[in-house]
Formats: C-alpha cells, sequence, structure tokens
C-alpha cells in the first residue's frame, strides 16, 4: 500500500495521476497548507523541506520526498511509465522530467506568485517570469509539435509531471492557440480516465 500526503497543487496532482494510471491501492492523507499543517513535527518527519508530496511505501517503510523522485519510484516499483534503463527512451522521459521539475514548476509558481501574491504590483518580475513562462511554453511547442508525449511515442512519467502544471497556461497569459503540438498534447493527456480521475485528488 502507498500512503500519499498530497494537497491540491499541481506538484501533488502529479502523483495521483500516477497512482490512478498504476491502479494500485493507495490512501491519500489530504494535507491543509492553508492550516501549515505542511510545518507540523510529525510531517517534518516525512519531509524536512515542509513541502508536499511525500508517499510512504507500507510493504518496506520508504518514504519519498520531491514529486520526481516520487514518480521514478514508482515507475520503478511498479515498471510501468518509464522506459527500460540504458534505453534512448529512458533518457528522453528523465530528460523531460527534469525540465519540467527544473523550468516549468518554478517559473509558472513564481509567476502565478507575483501575479497573485506580491501585494503591490512589481513590473520588473511580473516582465521577467511572463518572458521565462512563454519560452518554455516554446521549448514544449518545438518538442509537442515532433512527437505525441513529451519523452517520445510513449506516455510517461514526463507528461504526468508537466501536463499538471502546464494545463494552467492559459490562466497565466500564455496563448495556447499558437500552440497546436502543445494544445493537441494537453487534450490527449486530458481524454485519459485515470488523469480526470487524479486530478481531482484530494477530492
Amino acid at each position: 500500500m502507498i500512503e500519499l500526503y498530497t494537497a491540491k497543487t499541481p506538484n501533488g496532482r502529479k502523483v495521483s495521476v500516477m497512482l490512478e494510471e498504476l491502479g494500485v491501492p493507495y490512501a491519500v492523507k489530504a494535507v491543509d497548507l492553508g492550516k501549515g499543517e505542511q510545518f507540523a513535527p510529525e510531517f517534518l518527519a516525512l519531509n524536512p523541506n515542509n513541502k508536499i508530496p511525500v508517499i510512504r511505501d507500507t510493504e518496506n517503510g520508504q518514504v519519498v520526498f520531491e514529486s520526481g523522485a516520487i514518480l521514478i519510484y514508482l515507475a520503478e516499483k511498479y515498471g510501468r511509465f518509464l522506459a527500460p534503463a540504458g534505453s534512448p527512451q529512458r533518457m528522453a522521459e528523465l530528460e523531460w522530467l527534469f525540465f519540467q521539475m527544473a523550468s516549468i514548476g518554478p517559473m509558472m509558481g513564481q509567476l502565478f506568485h507575483f501575479r497573485n501574491y506580491q501585494g503591490e504590483p512589481q513590473t520588473y518580475p511580473l516582465e521577467r517570469f511572463s518572458g521565462e513562462v512563454g519560452r518554455i511554453f516554446k521549448v514544449l511547442e518545438s518538442r509537442l509539435a515532433a512527437v505525441p508525449y513529451l519523452g517520445g511515442d510513449a506516455y510517461s512519467i514526463a507528461d504526468m509531471a508537466a501536463y499538471p502544471w502546464a494545463k494552467l497556461g492559459g490562466f497565466l497569459g500564455v496563448d495556447l492557440e499558437k500552440l497546436p503540438g502543445v494544445s493537441a498534447w494537453l487534450s490527449r493527456i486530458a481524454a485519459r480516465p485515470a488523469v480526470e480521475r487524479g486530478i481531482n485528488i484530494p477530492g
């Protein structure tokens, strides 16, 4: 059994989507970020960086934090959604997984913050992060205009990681109509029943 400590954020939804895709039993442990439950001693014992998601594998006691690491752990445990070690496909999937971790999430997260929580508007950070988000979506378009999934021909953890963030692009001012490859990919991922279920966890 996998215990999933999560909340309604793009990072949390990556893992619930993966678990739904795998179809394995798991228990949801909702963490109320607004109440600061991520700072409770019992949660910090799982992740000293006070961030969701976290999983605990009750079969072996393994605790994993950081969403990318969790996706890799689950893919390797269950042998799905990550190509075999040593294959070019696996390296492509990991490249795009880490592109999400290093670029998509951080830049979109910063833009969301400065658009909604900065107090008095500040021109520089808005221009800086709007520009970076726009550039990142152009990178995604260059990839998804050529292949159906980020890792190539196969749906993988790279897509699961990027989708919950990329689906918010329009909300952050990205003109998705000018990005047909990204738009088609978003529709392709959204049509998966497991994604539809996972994106709404916790309920």
